[in-house]
């Protein structure tokens, strides 16, 4: 089965040579600017309101751009940020504990397994010193310490404390800091803000991006709208599995229409598997609750050491318990990163000791610190999070532990960008999730948040002056363009498409199906048989959809059928290309793990001398994309098996 081609290999030409501390500071000053009479003449469109979109449409519309605004949702501050749980990191040091710009950065790329760009984890290692300063002038209200110092607390992968955060509800506190510097351009006229609004295509004209197509979600209406250049901060696409933390929204269409027209998407097999949360209950749920990584600062996981062991927990005594992080992972304990903790939980739930009616989920305990700190402390630090356990599994995390189980949280891969954050379409530009770049095959916790905020806040303000100082040799386009013609044509015959089918199968169940086979053969553990299977399984389903789904109603209004149908039909192309990279890249690496590439311990076994490069797939229309190599160089933190013994 001849599933891709090889392509010429790729580089980031943007980033400087040198020093790796003065990289950013150079680029910064090479890079051009467009001066304060000009900017008023220049618009852009942002794809996205969350944390990276929203900064980023305050902040160049504070610089002078013409910035528009689109969301699917009814409000900005409904994008997914919200939701996010339990802290930033920022290399503030406030804890005197050796943290430092340069250990920021080690971990990072150490947590990511090798498989970051060194110049992009240094410069978000640096901007994270700010990001802390800007939300703290905008009243976010990050937690404190008696004497009213901002308080840290730890995260996995890392052995200091860095990790600001605001209770358990620090997405959405830093998501209305941002959200209120948004309102604020927009009361001023410099942002046009389209809520309910859903891209459907790029506008590609003479190899540039000019424009986005959307589609009203509540009257059907779709429009062209064209501007100097194009930024999408659109979230990842986790929900390809189905089931996983993201809100039922997200998607991957603005993306991948990008994909489509040219931009190369990278990685797509790196997909996190977050080890804290609720368990499956049953075939009803249409998606899953995190529980905050932030818990594992205080809460012991454990299962018993016998296997089928259904005793009430209380009933277990402490000799029969088995804490296998401490045990595994003295170093780290609790605390080791995501995907080594969420692997580590399938292996004893597979050796038949996992807690709970199906036996998929392990105790995360609080007994201990709240005899040793009290109950009021451990309500102050996590009391939001405890009372959504309550209401969702019933139990009272008080008196019994939590069950946890890994699901599907956060993708790694993306559009693949340059160091200015430009993907390779010029004048797309890609931020936050919805790019690959700074992650590698592992996210720490607490960084989705930070690299958002420094994309929006920091980078890309810096660096998309550069492209826009030449955009007067480009020429002026509108709706009426050839280009901007074809893609809106192409919009409406998809939407008549789907419409038009009239099958027998709802969007949801093949979506349900898609992320069956997603999860056995390409979630937490693939192997090469396996991940052959869900190909051929993929493409019959995606068959079957085109010949069965049935979508009601029609596009002239609000159609939720119409919207989901669409973006399940870009999840099918985005997991065949998911799996095509995960049978590529023959080695383990972060949340990439091949069942054929483990060390005689069980833990992720790279192949550097192979695979240590980014893997940028082109799509060609065939079925057949074309993968670029980048190679990845590391001059400051050397690859090394990763121990967090």
């Amino acid at each position: 089965m001849d599933l891709y081609t090889e392509g010429d290999p790729i580089a980031d030409t943007k980033a400087p040579d040198g020093p790796v501390e003065t990289r950013w500071e150079r680029r910064r000053f090479e890079a051009k600017l467009v001066n304060p009479a000009n900017r008023r003449k220049l618009t852009v469109i942002v794809v996205g309101t969350g944390l990276a979109g929203g900064s980023a449409a305050a902040t160049l519309a504070e610089q002078g751009y013409h910035v528009k605004s689109y969301c699917y949702q009814d409000s900005p501050r409904r994008a997914h940020s919200i939701a996010a749980q339990g802290g930033i990191n920022a290399a503030k040091n406030y804890r005197n504990d050796g943290d430092s710009v340069h250990r920021l950065f080690y971990d990072t790329v150490k947590g990511g397994d090798f498989r970051s760009r060194e110049s992009n984890v240094h410069r978000l290692a640096e901007v994270s010193v700010n990001i802390i300063d800007q939300c703290v002038a905008q009243g976010v209200p990050f937690a404190r310490e008696y004497g009213g110092l901002l308080d840290t607390r730890s995260f996995g992968g890392a052995q200091v404390q860095r990790t600001f955060y605001a209770r358990g509800q620090t997405g959405q506190q830093l998501l209305l800091g941002a959200y209120q510097a948004l309102e604020r351009q927009i009361g001023l006229g410099n942002v046009e803000m389209n809520s309910r609004h859903e891209m459907l295509e790029l506008v590609v004209v003479d190899g540039r991006a000019r424009g986005i197509v959307v589609r009203d979600l509540v009257t059907g209406e779709i429009t062209t709208e064209m501007a100097d250049a194009v930024v999408l901060a659109s979230g990842g696409y986790g929900n390809v599995f189905y089931l996983s933390t993201n809100a039922k929204g997200c998607n991957v269409t603005a993306s991948w229409r990008a994909h489509r027209k040219g931009a190369y998407f990278a990685n797509p097999c790196y997909t996190q598997i977050h080890p804290t949360c609720i368990p499956v209950s049953g075939d009803h749920q249409s998606k899953l609750t995190l529980m905050s990584e932030s818990l594992r600062n205080d809460g012991r996981v454990w299962v018993p050491k016998a296997k089928g062991d259904d005793r009430n927990p209380k009933d277990i005594p402490e000799d029969e318990r088995d804490y296998y992080l401490e045990r595994i992972y003295p170093s780290f304990g609790n605390l080791v990163p995501r995907d080594i903790a969420s692997r580590a939980a399938k292996n004893v739930c597979d050796e038949g000791r996992g807690v709970g009616p199906t036996g998929l989920g392990v105790y995360l305990d609080f007994a201990d610190a709240i005899q040793r700190l009290g109950r009021k402390a451990i309500e102050a630090k996590y009391g939001n999070l405890f009372e959504m356990y309550e209401r969702i599994t019933g139990e009272d995390p008080y008196e019994v532990p939590m069950r946890i189980y890994p699901a599907v949280h956060y993708t790694m891969g993306g559009v693949w960008v340059d160091y200015d954050l430009q993907s390779s379409i010029p004048g797309l530009f890609v931020i936050g999730e919805a790019n690959f770049s700074d992650h590698g095959a592992n996210r720490l916790g607490a960084s989705a948040l930070m690299q958002g905020l420094a994309d929006g806040y920091f980078v890309l303000p810096n660096t998309l002056p550069n492209y826009l100082a030449n955009v007067g040799s480009f020429g002026k386009v509108d709706a009426s363009h050839p280009e901007a013609v074809a893609a809106r044509a192409a919009v409406e015959e998809r939407i008549q498409k789907l419409l038009s089918i009239n099958g027998d199968r709802t969007v949801d169940s093949f979506h349900r199906e898609l992320g069956q086979i997603m999860w056995e053969h390409c979630g937490m553990e693939r192997s090469e048989a396996g991940l052959r299977k869900a190909i051929e399984e993929i493409r019959d389903l995606r068959d079957q959809f085109w010949q069965r789904v049935r979508v009601p109603g029609d596009g002239e209004g609000l159609n939720q059928s119409l919207e989901k149908a669409g973006r399940v039909a870009d999840f099918f192309e985005l997991a065949e290309l998911m799996c095509i990279d995960a049978l590529h890249r023959e080695e383990s690496c972060g949340g990439h793990f091949r069942a054929e590439h483990q060390t005689p311990d069980g833990e992720a076994q790279r192949d550097d001398d192979r695979f240590a490069y980014v893997a940028a797939w082109e799509y060609t229309g065939t079925g057949q994309p074309v993968l670029h190599k980048e190679d990845l160089q590391f001059e400051y933190v050397h690859p090394t098996q990763r121990s967090y013994k």
